[in-house]
């Protein structure tokens, strides 16, 4: 049964102390493995943080058997009412550079403010002390984590972030966007055009869609290892440029659903004019295109291939 922390003994608050220390140290071995490659003096000063606390917890389990035996109960977080809680693991893998630095800055506040408050738990003016030593450590990390962000934005870092950013995401999801909602523009028009019939228009555009998914997703995957270029794994911008091409297609063909045709195709021809705007945003915000210009770019490739689907359909 869960407890409160103002029920906890002074020896149960070690033992919590023991297991948070163990836990959190695993946490920055796992931040400094997912930013090893990419930011090396960040993964080191996390791997530094990762052996003071595996440090922290074998002072902190002496201490418990110094004054309470060698039996060291398991306390984790979960069995206090209202405690800080820490995110899954498996969140190391998604949260950016960035987020890692907040939630690593977020952490050791916490450690600080519970040392802080276990000083109150403890009665032996050794262990008191002890603790007040273990906060002003953990104070000290506060620091460290506060000034990974300086040392960023110090280096150039934001700078480097964003180009990573748009080379590993924005650029084969922008690829994939301006595929899908372009390319299969004159199929999906085409068979429209041609049959007067939202099912026949839908299937083509599912299946162009689909199929052009599938080719870019492929053709990006395979073009580069992203070693040299910086470009991240090839099978990550793959699955980015593969989805984006179909969402861009399916963009379109979905209205076909609707059995009335001129309604219908007044619907698509609609989502159209969204999509090419949303390209052009993009490119305007990512790639340092002026607004007018990569609209008119955009606008004008998506009419001439719109007019290719109309013009074979009404033959």
């Amino acid at each position: 049964m869960s407890k409160a922390f103002k029920e906890l003994t002074a020896a149960e608050v070690l033992a919590l102390a023991i297991s948070q220390e163990e836990e959190d140290g695993r946490i920055y071995g796992e931040f400094a493995e997912r930013v090893r490659e990419g930011h090396p003096e960040t993964a080191e000063a996390l791997r530094r943080m990762q052996e003071e606390e595996r440090g922290h917890g074998e002072r902190l389990a002496a201490a418990y058997r110094e004054h309470f035996g060698d039996h060291i109960p398991l306390i984790r977080r979960q069995d206090v009412k209202g405690f800080i809680r820490r995110k899954p693991l498996w969140l190391a893998k998604v949260l950016t550079v960035s987020q890692i630095r907040d939630e690593v800055a977020r952490m050791e506040e916490d450690a600080r403010d519970y040392y802080a408050a276990a000083v109150d738990k403890a009665s032996d003016p050794v262990l008191k002390e002890f603790l007040q030593k273990l906060s002003a450590e953990e104070g000290k990390h506060v620091d460290l984590a506060e000034s990974f962000e300086r040392q960023r934005l110090a280096a150039g870092g934001e700078h480097e972030e964003r180009r990573r950013f748009v080379l590993q995401y924005v650029q084969p999801g922008l690829a994939g966007l301006m595929d899908g909602s372009v390319s299969t523009l004159a199929p999906v028009f085409a068979a429209a055009f041609a049959t007067h019939s939202s099912h026949d228009a839908f299937l083509v555009g599912l299946a162009a869609s689909l199929g052009a998914g599938i080719s870019m997703g492929f053709a990006e995957a395979l073009s580069d290892d992203g070693v040299l270029s910086g470009r991240g794994h090839p099978w990550m911008r793959g699955w980015v440029c593969g989805l984006m091409t179909t969402a861009g297609g399916i963009g379109h063909t979905i209205p076909y659903l609707i059995p009335n045709f001129q309604l219908a195709t007044g619907i698509a021809v609609g989502v159209v004019s969204v999509e090419l705007a949303v390209i052009s945003w993009i490119r305007h915000r990512y790639m340092d295109t002026a607004l007018l210009a990569a609209a008119f770019q955009v606008v004008i490739g998506g009419v001439l291939v719109f007019l290719t689907g109309w013009l074979i359909g009404s033959f």
